[in-house]
């Protein structure tokens, strides 16, 4: 038996792309899903292609805690933090964008968590999954607003996994380059320069978390070679500065 086997899945930013297929695998292991997204369509599509074991709940990332865990009958299990804002711009992007890059990429998070977290500590269980991306590690190109989020993103999962775990909750912040979706296609240019040309499908980001699941890992790298990079940045960083400023420079003259 699965080891989330009629466990209760809250999955945002599912209608599509990775939020998609970890619904997919969740109700495919056994597990209840909510099906989350902005797009009421979007939702009805995925959870009536999985079927009985998902529940579509359209709206704000953000603001569906509680109609989440009604659907579910009350609890929560795994609450995957999904849904994500792929906002480009240099230091010179407007407030808006920065504002709606913050909200969506990380007090999304924090909010999911200040409601989930009173439930999880008092039973001594609960697991919150972060998709952040490897630009939460590293740095993106053409993207100041998405690549500081990301970081933002990854410091608050880091900070729930380093004050919680030793109470029951488990963390994981999932982090790959490039993903063949909506939000590939978005970065434009400088996704196809950096991304596109080692890029995987969205299933195999749900391989890579579930396996780091059963693991008990807290840093998934669906492209394990981002650990090096993350290596280089932390020891050498002007090394490691040179060769993004290096993509960059490419970057402009395409």
């Amino acid at each position: 038996m699965s080891a989330y086997q009629d466990q209760r899945v809250v999955v945002t930013g599912a209608g599509g792309g990775i939020g998609a297929a970890l619904a997919h695998r969740f109700a495919a292991e056994g597990a209840t899903v909510v099906v989350n997204d902005l797009d009421p369509a979007r939702a009805a599509a995925v959870a009536g292609a999985i079927g009985a074991r998902a529940i579509p709940v359209p709206g704000d990332a953000s603001q569906i805690v509680a109609e989440a865990r009604e659907a579910l009958g009350g609890t929560v299990d795994v609450y995957c933090a999904n849904a994500g804002l792929a906002s480009g711009g240099d230091a010179g992007a407007d407030e808006a964008v920065w504002e709606a890059a913050w909200n969506v990429n990380v007090m999304a998070h924090v909010r999911a968590a200040r409601l989930l977290l009173p439930d999880w500590l008092e039973r001594g269980s609960g697991r919150f999954v972060s998709t952040v991306s490897a630009a939460g590690l590293l740095s993106m190109i053409g993207a100041a607003p998405y690549s500081v989020t990301k970081h933002g993103a990854l410091a608050f999962a880091e900070w729930l996994s380093l004050t919680y775990r030793h109470r029951g909750v488990q963390v994981h912040a999932v982090c790959p380059q490039g993903v063949r979706t909506d939000m590939l296609t978005a970065a434009g240019s400088a996704g196809e320069l950096v991304l596109a040309p080692t890029a995987i499908e969205p299933e195999a980001v749900a391989d890579a978390l579930f396996d780091g699941m059963e693991k008990g890992r807290f840093l998934i790298l669906p492209h394990p070679e981002v650990a090096d990079y993350y290596a280089v940045r932390a020891t050498d960083p002007d090394r490691w500065l040179s060769g993004m400023n290096h993509l960059q420079q490419t970057w402009e003259t395409r």
